[in-house]
Parts: C-alpha cells; structure tokens; sequence
C-alpha cells in the first residue's frame, strides 16, 4: 500500500469511526509512525509502505477509533512552540492554557526580549532572576515555558501525581531547562506552607501559576469519550461544582506570593462567577483582570499581590 492509500484508508475509517479531525488524526499516526514529516507525506504518496509499517499504522487507528487520544498513541503534544511527552497518567495540553505564559508574561512586561506595555499598578519588576511556582504541572508545559522564557528564573513545580512528574522532569530534561526546575509531590503548594519549610527556609515567589482541575463530576458525561475515559480525572474535576479547588488555591497563593507578585490560574466554563470574588478582597489583591480565549470565554484570572 502507498502512502495515499494508507492515508485515505485511514481517514475513512476515522471519520466513520467518529473521530472528530479524523483527517489531522490519520496524518499524526502516519507521520509517527513513518518520522516524517506531512509535507514529506504529501510529495512522496506514491512511495510504498513497507508492510510492517502498514500493519502498526492501521493499528494505530483502529486504537484510535477505540477512543485511545491521538497524543497518547503518537507519545506527543506541541505547547507553546515547544514538543512535549505526554502519556497516559498525565493531562494532554491544551491551546486555551498557553494563554497563562502570554498573562504571566504580559503582566510581567517580557516575551522573548519585547516588552509589553508598562502596568504601573504592579510593584513587580520586569526582569531579574524570578521564583516561579507551577501548581499542578501535569506534563510540566507551563513550568517549562515559563522557564525558557524567564531564563534567569527558578520554578518550583508541584503535582499530586508521580507519573505526571516522572513525565514532567523527562520533559525539563528535553528542553534544557532541568537544572533551573524543582518538582515536588504534593497537593496544591502544601510542601511550601509546611512548619519545616517556613521555619528553615521561607519562601516567597514572584509569580504563581495553574492549570487546575476545574471541571464538575455530573459534566463527565458531556466530556469526548477520550478525555472521560482516557486522561486522569485527579487532573480533570475538580469537585461537585467544578471550582472548590480555588478557593484554597488563592489562598495558598495569597500567602505565598511577595508583594507586587503576580498569580495567573486558568478557569472553566461558567467558573468566573465563583473563582472572582476569591480575589476581592483589595487589602490582598489589586489589579485583578479576565483574559477571554479566542472563543470569547472567560480563561485566565490574574491579580497581583498587595
């Protein structure tokens, strides 16, 4: 079988599988499978397939129709220009929360070496070697991104998950950013607020980010079969109402950032109206702003600390 072949073989079966982007997924697998790249599909689709490969790709798909992601079958995700493993046990990334890094650097007036314009209500400074906090990293796309962007920064980087972690420090370790990234097994920043920590060492961070759990349990049954079934639930729902994560969250932060620093978290659907007074109170937090995605929703909250 040649390469057309095999690839409109496959879009058929995905689409009558019901594979939403049944024609972006067949392209992922064969490009996996073959370490091509698609351009190299395009203009070389008459070149034959040896039958090994054939048999691992169909293979593939039918996984694939089975409800397996695609990003676990390939063992990939891009993030911020940035290729990330990902593997079961550990949350795909997605577009919507590279809108953190843009409100983390945004706020803090750097992205790549243009400065953003200057929010004069902020007491933080652009540039110097920053303490970041990543809450629940998942595969590490946000610590990492972060670090390559603040280049004199350290990241403490926590998540109650030791696959995750595994994962994560794999990921800091591709991108060069190991040495700068601290990764600790822990719910939410407790290690940070422990008697130990504080007494020997206190800490204070500059900027602290999350993605956290932030969907309801009864909205399961609206989830795409592979993310219900598929990518794990402690990085999925975040309780009956999907928001009890953040109060404690904010409050962990509000503790534990200097004054003048900076905390960006992502929200659900429907969550502003109960993760937006958690940062009312204005003897704690000012400057509090809503980023929207490119579908108009709510996104991002961000606040710097008084």
């Amino acid at each position: 079988m040649d390469i057309r072949s095999a690839l409109k073989l496959a879009m058929h079966r995905l689409r009558d599988g019901g594979v939403p982007s049944h024609t972006l997924a067949a392209e992922l697998l064969l490009m996996h499978v073959t370490g091509r790249e698609r351009v190299w599909l395009y203009t070389h689709h008459e070149e034959q397939l040896e039958t090994a490969l054939e048999e691992k790709y169909l293979a593939l798909v039918a996984r694939r129709i089975a409800g397996t992601p695609t990003q676990y079958l390939t063992g990939k995700q891009e993030f911020w220009g940035l290729e990330f493993e990902v593997a079961p046990g550990v949350l795909i990334p997605r577009p919507e929360t590279e809108h953190v890094v843009e409100v983390a650097l945004e706020r803090f007036h750097v992205r790549s070496g243009h400065a953003f314009p200057r929010d004069t209500s902020l007491g933080a400074a652009a540039g110097g070697a920053l303490r970041i906090a990543d809450v629940g990293t998942g595969s590490g796309c946000l610590a990492i991104a972060l670090a390559k962007e603040f280049p004199e920064a350290t990241v403490m980087a926590t998540d109650i998950s030791a696959t995750a972690l595994e994962i994560a420090k794999r990921n800091a370790t591709r991108h060069d950013v190991a040495s700068r990234i601290e990764f600790h097994e822990c719910n939410l920043l407790d290690e940070f607020l422990s008697p130990l920590a504080t007494r020997h060492s206190p800490l204070a961070f500059d900027l602290i980010v999350s993605n956290p759990p932030y969907i309801a349990h009864n909205e399961a049954g609206n989830l795409p079969r592979e993310v219900r079934d598929y990518e794990p639930h402690a990085a999925l729902f975040g309780g009956t109402h999907g928001a009890e994560i953040y109060a404690p969250l904010i409050a962990q932060a509000a503790q534990l950032l200097r004054p003048g620093g900076i905390f960006v978290c992502e929200i659900g659907f429907g969550a502003l109206d109960r993760v937006f007074p958690l940062l009312a109170d204005s003897s704690i937090w000012a400057a509090v702003n809503i980023t929207h995605d490119l579908a108009g929703i709510p996104r991002v909250l961000s606040a710097a600390r008084v």
